[in-house]
């Protein structure tokens, strides 16, 4: 009897079943790309819109006869550049007083990492971009957001005075000597950052981690980019609670000069490009090559 039973049900189950809708199995793909699907022919033919002036403030030129590019060992190969989506730092052309201010930071304890650029053209206009990804366990970076902004019109004034500062001149990667025969702190959690200065014909990095001290010797470079990058991007502005403000880290280096500290350069430094004049403020920019006509 239990067995007819549950026969019955089943047979008057099987229509409500059967009327059911069954999803098809190409229904997922066309829900990923709901429009028409392009022309196979046209696609590497069409045009795509430009990118932003914003997004590549000097693209379009080409190198001149006596033009170099100058090399770069900031630790950032042109691909990884590119995963940013920025355009490489090694195929950008600075002529005049033009420069590049950067600033990358690689925290030791996330794989939260963030990628500013400021660009000032001969024009007077200055350029801000950032990005903020995760670095870390994917073939590309996790997550990525950023922006590409005009400045405002006295970020210019402010970003060339920064190609004096003594940071420039200074060892690439140095170690807190607090004098007195102390032993040389060993930092294993913080914050690294990497600065890179390009200015027409040369490149200078340097990179300040961990350390209060050092970090402040860099804060004046920090604080000009930071303050340029915060406020675009809500989702970079919340890795930074505190904001563009590094005066604890200056603090801390003015105190370790006037207790008779200093920073010494690192045991084993990487690689540095040489030293770079910079230019003044009355020198006269020389005029673009020619572009060669097509």
């Amino acid at each position: 009897m239990v067995r007819l039973t549950a026969t019955i049900l089943s047979l008057l189950a099987a229509p409500a079943l059967a009327q059911s809708p069954t999803p098809s199995p190409s229904a997922a793909p066309a829900l990923d790309w709901p429009w028409p699907a392009p022309d196979p022919r046209s696609w590497w033919d069409d045009k795509r819109p430009a990118p932003d002036e914003a997004a590549d403030p000097l693209g379009g030129r080409r190198l001149g006869r006596n033009e170099q590019l100058p090399e770069v060992a900031n630790g950032y190969e042109a691909l990884l550049y590119r995963l940013w989506g920025l355009p490489p730092l090694q195929n950008q052309i600075l002529r005049g007083q033009e420069m590049i201010v950067e600033v990358a930071v690689r925290p030791t304890t996330s794989a939260r990492q963030t990628l500013m650029r400021a660009t000032v053209r001969r024009d007077g206009k200055a350029f801000i971009q950032a990005r903020a990804g995760l670095g870390c366990c994917e073939p590309g970076v996790a997550r990525r957001v950023g922006f590409d902004a005009e400045a405002p019109p006295d970020a210019a004034r402010r970003l060339l005075a920064l190609r004096s500062d003594p940071l420039w001149s200074s060892p690439r990667e140095v170690r807190v000597d607090e004098g007195a025969g102390a032993v040389d702190a060993l930092c294993v959690e913080g914050t690294a950052y990497d600065l890179t200065l390009a200015v027409a014909g040369a490149v200078r990095s340097v990179r300040r981690a961990c350390d209060p001290a050092e970090i402040g010797q860099a804060a004046d470079v920090l604080e000009a980019v930071f303050g340029l990058a915060l406020g675009h991007e809500p989702r970079i502005d919340v890795i930074y609670p505190g904001g563009a403000d590094f005066g604890s880290a200056r603090n801390a280096y003015r105190s370790l000069l006037a207790g008779g500290g200093r920073l010494k350069p690192a045991p084993q430094p990487r690689g540095q490009t040489a030293l770079f004049p910079v230019p003044s403020p009355g020198e006269e920019e020389p005029e673009p090559p020619p572009t060669p006509a097509p």
